[in-house]
């Protein structure tokens, strides 16, 4: 993805001036761009005049940031104490072994991203998982492939 200084200085001028706005200026730059570009923590240290060490101790401590674009589709599987019982960790790890991708990884295609979570709050319907918004409950490691098919086609309107 190619950025764009001024992108960045505009989104930084935005907060200018204010104390702590290292973390709004990340967050905008992540709502434009979906992640943060590494070419984006030197402009983004220069406009707040501050090092880029600064800047990547922020992305890296908080985990709502991310330094690499994530998959069209997320994949967020459930492993709270109900899910786990009834085969999170397997439905996890079969996930991992067809998408090719572990915890916090894009596929290749940069269809789905794989994110472990400690509970989605949906005990009564577990083993869960949320792709995107929607929640599917009573998964089945048989059944993941076809749920999966239908993320990939496309949608016609």
């Amino acid at each position: 993805m190619k950025v764009k200084v001024a992108d960045i200085k505009k989104i930084a001028d935005k907060h200018g001036g204010e104390k702590g706005a290292l973390i709004p200026v990340l967050q905008d730059v992540q709502g434009f761009y979906g992640y943060v570009p590494k070419e984006c923590v030197q402009i983004i240290a220069e406009e707040l005049d501050i090092f880029p060490v600064d800047v990547y101790g922020v992305l890296t401590f908080y985990a709502q940031f991310r330094l690499e674009p994530r998959g069209k589709h997320i994949i967020r599987v459930c492993q709270g104490t109900a899910c786990h019982v009834m085969g999170g960790k397997e439905i996890l790890d079969y996930l991992s072994g067809i998408l090719g991708i572990t915890d916090g990884q894009t596929t290749e295609d940069g269809m789905f991203s794989l994110e472990r979570v400690a509970c989605l709050g949906c005990c009564g319907m577990a083993p869960v998982i949320m792709i995107d918004e929607n929640f599917h409950g009573r998964c089945t490691i048989q059944g993941l492939e076809e749920l999966l098919d239908g993320y990939r086609a496309p949608k016609v309107k």
